[in-house]
C-alpha cells in the first residue's frame, strides 16, 4: 500500500479526485489507503483502481513494476476525467430523481462551486465545510430543519406561515429563535449569564467527546477480543462474516 500511495502522489491524483472516480467519499478513500492489502478493499472498487491504473486483476507485481511516464500519466489523467464525468452525469442526470430534484440538485452545487471559486481568504471554504458537518448532523438533530425554514422565512424565501415539519415544534422553535437572535441584535444580552451559558455549551460538549473516545475506544476492545477468541491476528474478506458476527455477540453480552 505504501507503493500505491507513492504511486498516487506520483501520478498527481488526488484524494478527492479519487473519491469521485471510485464513488464514495474522501474520508472513505483515506480509510482504503491506509489499509496493509489491496485485498481488503471492497471488491468493486479495487477493480476500479486496478482499471485506473492499468494492472490486469490478480497480477500482484504490477504494482511495483509500473514505469511512469508522461504517456501513462495521460492515459492516467484520461481515464479518471472519464469515469468523474460519468459519475457526475449519472449523479445528476440518473433515472432515480425527479426532474425537480435533479434541478434543485443542480442549483445547489452551482451555488457551492461558485462560492468555493470566488473564496480568497478560506472564509466560503470553512462555511461549506461545517455546511457539509450540518448536513451530516441532520439525520439525528431534527432542529436543524426547523433552523434552516426559519433563515429561509427570515430572508423572505418561503411564506412565515409554511409549516412543512412538525408545526408545533417547527412553531416553538422559531419563536424561541427569533427572541435569541432578536436580543443579539439589540446588544443588551447580558454578558455574565452569555458567558455562563457558552461555558456550560463547551462543558457538553467535551462530555460528548469524552463519551465518543470512550466508545472508540470500547470498540477496539471488542475487536481485540472478537480476534483473539477466533483466534485471527487480522481481519481480512475471508474471515469478516465471522468476525463482525463475533463483535456483534460481545458487544451484546457487554450490555
Amino acid at each position: 500500500m505504501k507503493k500505491l500511495n507513492e504511486l498516487l502522489q506520483e501520478l498527481g491524483v488526488s484524494k478527492v479526485k479519487l473519491a469521485k472516480y471510485l464513488g464514495v467519499s474522501r474520508q472513505m478513500v483515506y480509510n482504503y489507503l491506509v489499509l496493509d492489502d489491496l485485498e481488503k478493499w471492497p471488491k468493486e472498487k479495487k477493480i476500479l483502481l486496478l482499471k485506473l491504473l492499468d494492472i490486469p486483476e490478480g497480477d500482484d507485481k504490477a504494482l511495483e513494476n509500473i514505469d511512469v511516464t508522461t504517456e501513462y500519466m495521460m492515459e492516467v489523467e484520461k481515464r479518471l476525467n472519464t469515469n468523474v464525468k460519468n459519475s457526475n452525469v449519472d449523479y445528476l442526470s440518473g433515472n432515480t430523481l425527479s426532474k425537480e430534484k435533479k434541478h434543485l440538485l443542480n442549483d445547489i452545487i452551482f451555488l457551492l462551486k461558485e462560492k468555493l471559486e470566488d473564496d480568497t481568504d478560506n472564509d466560503a471554504t470553512t462555511t461549506m465545510r461545517y455546511l457539509y458537518y450540518l448536513l451530516q448532523a441532520m439525520e439525528n438533530i431534527p432542529e436543524i430543519k426547523y433552523l434552516l425554514a426559519y433563515m429561509a422565512k427570515s430572508n423572505c424565501f418561503i411564506k412565515p406561515d409554511e409549516y412543512y415539519f412538525d408545526e408545533d415544534k417547527q412553531f416553538t422553535f422559531e419563536g424561541i429563535l427569533y427572541t435569541a437572535i432578536s436580543l443579539y441584535n439589540s446588544g443588551k444580552s447580558d454578558k455574565k449569564k452569555v458567558a455562563e451559558n457558552h461555558r456550560l455549551f463547551i462543558q457538553e460538549i467535551e462530555q460528548k467527546n469524552e463519551e465518543k473516545l470512550s466508545r472508540t475506544q470500547q470498540l477496539m476492545t471488542f475487536k481485540d477480543q472478537a480476534l483473539r477468541e477466533l483466534g485471527y491476528d487480522d481481519i481480512n474478506k475471508d474471515n469478516a462474516v465471522e468476525f463482525y458476527e463475533k463483535l456483534a455477540e460481545i458487544e451484546a453480552r457487554k450490555l
